[in-house]
């Protein structure tokens, strides 16, 4: 078996996300191991998750910091110390600046609560159904310079139901973002996807339109 790859996981609220990707390593689903988690909140929920598990963890509160740049700075090389492979952000809301990517591109991966290109930025739920849209869902791109910019790797959708607000909505993803999550941080490991020149490669060959979750558990082009 190859080398589990060592990751390192960002987060700022309850970390259900990171509670997946634990889950899916125990069961012996996944290999990885999660050896630093960093919150830039002090009280996230994720943080309990991590130390039940035994995982090292770090608080970066951005704002004790002077300025941006400071911030970014030390967290680059927070994440550094423990010399991760891939860096998963789990639902960690602030922007990551360029001293952040530059040392990790092509290693790090953001899950982002909508059909990327649609609603970048906050308040995707909202948006959605104000939209109209019939469906929203998740996407886990590559991290570059640009906001939920990056080369979508994967994604997953469901439908936008009549009386859906956004915490209905939020709630039903959930468990689907979970899945997502899992299996695409899988592909990662079987060395099946890399980004190039801002770009998803999967299996040596350039990904036109996102893998899609199926009901399987894994990702696959969608047909």
């Amino acid at each position: 078996m190859a080398a589990r790859l060592n990751t390192c996981v960002l987060l700022s609220g309850s970390g259900s996300n990171l509670q997946a990707l634990i889950d899916a390593t125990l069961a012996g689903r996944l290999n990885i191991e999660i050896s630093h988690v960093i919150s830039n909140v002090a009280n996230a929920k994720g943080l309990a998750r991590a130390g039940n598990a035994g995982i090292a963890t770090s608080i970066l509160e951005h704002g004790k910091f002077a300025n941006r740049e400071d911030f970014d700075r030390a967290l680059a090389l927070l994440i550094a110390s423990s010399q991760p492979d891939l860096v998963v952000l789990a639902g960690f809301m602030r922007i990551i600046g360029p001293q952040v990517l530059r040392p990790f591109t092509g290693k790090m991966i953001n899950l982002h609560p909508s059909l990327l290109p649609k609603y970048r930025g906050t308040e995707t739920y909202r948006r959605a159904i104000e939209a109209g849209d019939p469906v929203h869902g998740s996407s886990i791109h590559f991290v570059t310079g640009e906001l939920d910019g990056g080369p979508v790797i994967s994604q997953v959708s469901i439908p936008i139901l009549e009386h859906d607000d956004p915490g209905r909505l939020a709630a039903r993803l959930a468990p689907m973002e979970h899945r997502l999550v899992v299996a695409t941080v899988d592909f990662i490991t079987r060395h099946r996807v890399e980004c190039r020149r801002e770009s998803v490669y999967v299996d040596g060959e350039k990904l036109e339109s996102p893998l899609q979750l199926q009901d399987d558990g894994r990702i696959e082009l969608e047909k």
